[in-house]
């Protein structure tokens, strides 16, 4: 059977109603965000400045169709399918038992591929009782062209925090969020949509609770391979009915990169283990031939642990200082053969905080890429993310993708939708899955004699400065 066919055969079988039937299509205060569509594509702006390109989006049905709309969850409980058997695991049973997560990491088996052009169309048939996702366009930075060149093609990687389901549903408490728009049977086809929508060679998640019985076997058969590791004390098995721990995933595309090596992390500060993690990966570029090393983390949150958080970065930049040069028996030939990094993540952290000045003026000469969407090129977006809880409305960035400026090049952005796409009710929504708004980016490798100026021309700042003393409360609390 070809590929389109085993996909239409798949969701033809699990293709069942969230409420038990056929349902109409459910209000949607405010107005639908219409999104054109259109064939993806980059366009230079010959005049300079900010150049976008359209991205294909959802249509959204007329108000005045009748036809039921049935939801078609990517796990049902009678599926046979060779590739999405795993799936059938519902979000009120009990979870699936989870792999040690510090085992060494090893490639999947390469599982039979379906085709993502189909299944993104199925994510759209499921959701057509939805609103279109906010349409989002492609920017290129001022006063950088994009550059195709077929031995050195960009890499796309996205970033995000996809919003734990237990979180979601019994702890997050978004009160201008009606709790069907969290429905995980159709929640996870918007997830889905956005990750097909954008096609990223490197995917970085946080908060995911379905691992192993939605985004690992449909990742693979899009031609992923996936490492998850999970919070060691995850506040997702507070929450009744839960589908496990929540952590960081990573998913590398098998066709363009091979695993050198993977390191699972659970951060430290002053010496004491806490509740984050991080994963690092070691990557071969099959096209290029050139190394790279990608990491994804989750930094502790809310306000009054931002020392907390410093400790974490200070752990995880030692961490990656050790992890990208290795090979070299000495401190300059360990520095020439340091892997370019990129570090992927919901830090939980302002741009005025201490951990990211920690990550700005690192040794290891990491860049915020989002920072080039700003005209002056040195400001963060005015928010990643943007909810109301009984709290208050909270609408920050904390979200970042970190690079090695001298090694790597941004190309262009996914750009940040605006406080009218995103509506007055904010995030999470019934058009938007998430809490976070994705990050994603087009890096490109740097030529050698162009790294060698960049290197030349930058002094390395200073070690990483000491983490001071704990707080009674730092001890007692636990570190979530």
């Amino acid at each position: 059977m070809n590929p389109v066919r085993r996909c239409s055969a798949f969701v033809s079988q699990l293709c069942v109603s969230s409420r038990g039937g056929p349902t109409a299509r459910r209000p949607f205060s405010p107005g639908t965000v219409s999104a054109p569509a259109g064939t993806r594509y980059c366009t230079p702006d010959v005049g300079g400045g900010l150049t976008k390109g359209t991205w294909p989006q959802r249509s959204p049905n007329g108000a005045a169709s009748t036809r039921a709309a049935p939801v078609c969850p990517m796990g049902g409980s009678s599926s046979s399918s060779r590739l999405f058997g795993t799936l059938a695991q519902p979000l009120n049973s009990a979870p699936l038992a989870q792999p040690d997560p510090y085992l060494e990491d090893t490639p999947d088996q390469d599982p039979a591929e379906i085709d993502p052009d189909q299944l993104l169309r199925e994510c759209e048939e499921a959701l057509q009782r939805r609103p279109a996702r906010p349409h989002r366009d492609l920017v290129y930075p001022t006063g950088i062209a994009p550059c195709r060149h077929k031995h050195n093609p960009p890499v796309r990687i996205m970033q995000w925090n996809i919003l734990a389901q237990a979180l979601g549903e019994g702890k997050d408490g978004f009160i201008r969020c009606p709790l069907d728009a969290l429905n995980w049977q159709e929640r996870k086809y918007l997830i889905l949509e956005e990750i097909l929508t954008y096609r990223p060679d490197i995917v970085c998640l946080q908060e995911v609770d379905h691992y192993y019985d939605t985004f690992q076997p449909i990742m693979a058969s899009l031609g992923y391979h996936g490492t998850f590791l999970a919070k060691p004390w995850s506040p997702c098995l507070d929450v009744e009915q839960n589908n496990g721990p929540d952590g960081c995933a990573l998913f590398y595309r098998r066709s363009r990169f091979s695993l050198q090596a993977t390191s699972h992390l659970r951060l430290s500060a002053m010496m004491l283990p806490t509740n984050q993690v991080a994963i690092v990966q070691t990557l071969d570029c099959q096209v290029t031939g050139r190394r790279l090393c990608v990491a994804v983390t989750h930094l502790k949150a809310r306000s009054g642990w931002e020392r907390l958080r410093s400790a974490q970065g200070a752990d995880l930049l030692q961490s990656l200082r050790s992890i990208t040069s290795r090979g070299g028996s000495s401190q300059s030939e360990a520095a020439s053969a340091s892997a370019p990094l990129v570090v992927c993540g919901d830090f939980n952290a302002e741009p005025s905080e201490d951990v990211y000045r920690r990550f700005s003026s690192s040794p290891l000469g990491l860049n915020s890429a989002y920072k080039l969407l700003s005209s002056d090129g040195q400001t963060e977006p005015a928010y990643t993310t943007w909810k109301i809880r009984p709290s208050g409305e909270s609408c920050s960035t904390l979200d970042y993708i970190w690079y090695t400026h001298d090694a790597l090049s941004v190309e262009c952005l996914l750009d940040i939708p605006t406080e009218e796409q995103i509506g007055p009710d904010r995030l999470p929504s019934y058009h938007y899955p998430s809490d976070h708004l994705s990050l994603l980016c087009d890096i490109s490798f740097r030529e050698e004699a162009h790294r060698l100026r960049l290197t030349a021309s930058h002094s390395s700042p200073g070690p990483i400065g000491g983490l001071g003393e704990w707080t009674a409360r730092n001890n007692t609390e636990p570190l979530l």
